[in-house]
């Protein structure tokens, strides 16, 4: 078979991946913290004789670190993040990050996430309320007072840029290298009674859905046409 025709395969292979993440990103657009999933690609070349073959691979996927927008909710337990920290979360799978900020109280105190997580201070330890207090105010360090008396303190955690993140859940990131507290709240911080949204732009991912539509029919014409070059010159050859 000829060489184009593999280099054609691996092209719809490899937009067939890029697919798979628009559709995730366009579907937690409104998702609360949520990290949008990027597709990178490689070409992998084959020798055929004395002919190099690009072909494309499948794709690497990575999650986008840019920020999403903040959505005032003025709920005191809200927290939006400035700069590029990130709350820590305990799971049962271990310390992850977020910084979808929406936060809850427990009946215990507990300070936890939308998903029962509990969010941890810059030591590690989960953070204890209390339920008679009323509603907590929050500093940009990450302070929490409840009736003029600090209570703790949410940690914000750096990652490493080189760090790859797995994905946690909707809006969690778990890195392969250790998060490190952020102690310098000039540039970074939080902002009590604000949400930060999606980082995921719909209009982006739909002109990139339409683009990879185009090259998708552009690869399948391309295939079509050498397929039936080859049919053609087989023909010939069986007549001659």
């Amino acid at each position: 078979m000829q060489g184009s025709l593999y280099v054609g395969l691996s092209a719809q292979i490899a937009l067939r991946e890029r697919l798979a993440t628009i559709a995730h990103n366009v579907a937690n657009v409104n998702t609360p913290g949520f990290r949008a999933e990027q597709s990178k690609f490689d070409a992998l070349v084959a020798r055929a004789g004395d002919t190099d073959i690009a072909f494309a691979d499948a794709g690497t996927t990575y999650l986008s670190r840019a920020p999403g927008g903040l959505a005032k909710t003025d709920n005191p337990l809200d927290v939006g993040v400035v700069g590029e920290g990130y709350l820590a979360i305990q799971t049962p799978q271990g310390r992850a990050y977020t910084r979808d900020g929406r936060l809850f109280m427990a009946p215990s105190g507990a300070l936890v996430t939308v998903t029962g997580h509990p969010a941890l201070d810059v030591g590690g330890a989960p953070i204890l309320l209390d339920p008679t207090a009323g509603p907590p105010a929050i500093a940009r360090d990450g302070m929490i007072s409840q009736q003029g008396r600090q209570i703790g303190a949410l940690g914000l955690f750096s990652i490493d840029p080189a760090a790859k993140l797995a994905r946690f859940e909707n809006s969690g990131v778990v890195p392969d290298r250790p998060a490190t507290a952020i102690l310098d709240f000039t540039r970074n911080g939080l902002v009590q009674g604000f949400v930060e949204g999606s980082n995921v732009s719909g209009v982006a991912e739909i002109s990139r859905l339409v683009a990879i539509q185009r090259a998708f029919d552009g690869v399948t014409t391309a295939m079509s046409q050498s397929e039936n070059s080859l049919t053609d010159a087989i023909r010939t050859l069986g007549g001659g």
